[in-house]
């Protein structure tokens, strides 16, 4: 298998960021064959490697240096753990969380890297930072602003029209021009990362999908009009079905992708069926970006009970879409 470069910020300190990242990379007997470089403090990462026990020491990072063997190594970003706080959000973990994440980004834009996954941060720490996005997709969308939020699993594939917004702001967004750009988008760079064609199913936004304007005229006017110009653009994409029965028709087939219309509208059915397991990928960047489908987990940090699983599938994931990326680099 080629091998391949895969950066990790280690999230939040305060949150579980550092004890999933950790674990998922050293205790999982399959972790996929690659480079690894975290992104973080050594003095947290040592922290954690004592306290849990896993006799293993990290070298520095040196992108001059290559190496015939898969390794793991660290791009230290310096923070005294007298400066640590554990288990609730601040401004100087909402600093360096972000700072990880920065200089992982960076590396990956200059192609020494071919992906980046990131554990969980808090998005109030940020904003006590004065760090003004709402999280990693709308940082990278401010370079690539195509870029899509999507979910994996083996249970269910959801990708979201609009995120991290106020549903009022949301709802305002559901224009046909748009929302067939995004059915273009997602149905292409979906392909890029996984090899294969997906069948997008569309949710309505009113209640029995409008119930052909009884209940709403939403999905006659702006979403029946967006599937249909798809569909003449070679996409295969169906619907609006009533939203509270379209995941049924996509659980357990990792044919389909539920193209939801806003945040909650996918996320819900989503981490109720993939909630260990699932995997957040940024569509649409040169490279692969990942993130497991969960927090910072302020109220478990320290206790060791954190698990590891949708980390470890995140970097499996991030192994795997950064293969294909090499394979379908002309789509």
């Amino acid at each position: 298998m080629p091998s391949v470069k895969i950066g990790l910020s280690l999230g939040d300190p305060g949150g579980i960021g550092p004890e999933v990242t950790l674990k998922a990379l050293f205790t999982f007997s399959n972790l996929p064959e690659a480079d690894y470089v975290l992104f973080g403090p050594r003095s947290i990462i040592e922290k954690e490697i004592n306290k849990f026990d896993l006799g293993v020491k990290i070298p520095d990072y040196d992108p001059k240096k290559a190496s015939s063997l898969p390794q793991i190594t660290l791009y230290d970003i310096p923070y005294p753990l007298n400066s640590l706080k554990s288990g609730y959000p601040c401004k100087e973990n909402g600093e360096i969380s972000f700072t990880c994440f920065k200089k992982a980004v960076k590396e990956a834009k200059k192609g020494s890297l071919d992906a980046v996954v990131t554990a969980p941060i808090s998005k109030e720490s940020w904003k006590l930072a004065n760090i003004n996005w709402a999280g990693h997709t709308e940082y990278l969308c401010q370079d690539y602003p195509e870029a899509i939020m999507s979910f994996f699993s083996n249970n269910l594939n959801v990708a979201l029209f609009t995120h991290h917004m106020a549903l009022k702001e949301a709802l305002k967004k559901i224009k046909k021009k748009d929302l067939g750009d995004f059915f273009l988008r997602l149905d292409r760079f979906a392909q890029k990362a996984t090899k294969k064609r997906f069948h997008l199913l569309v949710p309505g936004l009113n209640p029995h999908a409008g119930e052909n304007g009884l209940m709403g005229k939403e999905e006659i006017t702006e979403i029946r009009p967006a599937i249909n110009a798809a569909k003449e653009s070679g996409v295969q994409v169906s619907g609006p079905f009533p939203p509270d029965t379209v995941f049924k028709k996509a659980y357990k087939d990792n044919s389909k992708i539920v193209a939801s219309l806003f945040h909650d509208q996918g996320l819900i059915a989503f981490k109720i069926v993939s909630f260990n397991e699932g995997v957040n990928v940024t569509l649409g960047l040169p490279f692969i970006r990942t993130s497991p489908d969960h927090g910072t987990a302020f109220d478990i940090v320290g206790k060791g009970t954190a698990d590891p699983t949708s980390m470890f599938e995140a970097i499996k994931l991030a192994v795997q879409f950064s293969l294909n990326y090499r394979i379908n680099n002309s789509l």
